[in-house]
């Protein structure tokens, strides 16, 4: 069985864009309000490592600048 459809660009695009859209869902529940250009800036991440930071950041974040703030800021 050829696996390498899911190492393609085209995957890991549709990976990345759902965990973005993961990392809104999560803060939309948590009643965390996100700017646009936040939001924009979650959907044009292409970076896994970087959504899942942001996803992991949501999870006990009480502000989206919490999420999106520099390591080392």
């Amino acid at each position: 069985m050829d696996l390498s459809w899911f190492q393609s660009q085209t995957a890991q695009q549709l990976r990345a864009e759902g965990r973005a859209e993961d990392v809104l869902l999560l803060l939309d529940h948590r009643r965390i309000e996100v700017s646009g250009q936040e939001r924009e800036r979650v959907m044009d991440c292409g970076d896994p490592g970087t959504l899942e930071i942001w996803f992991t950041r949501a999870i006990t974040a009480t502000s989206a600048a919490e999420v999106f703030e520099d390591a080392a800021g």
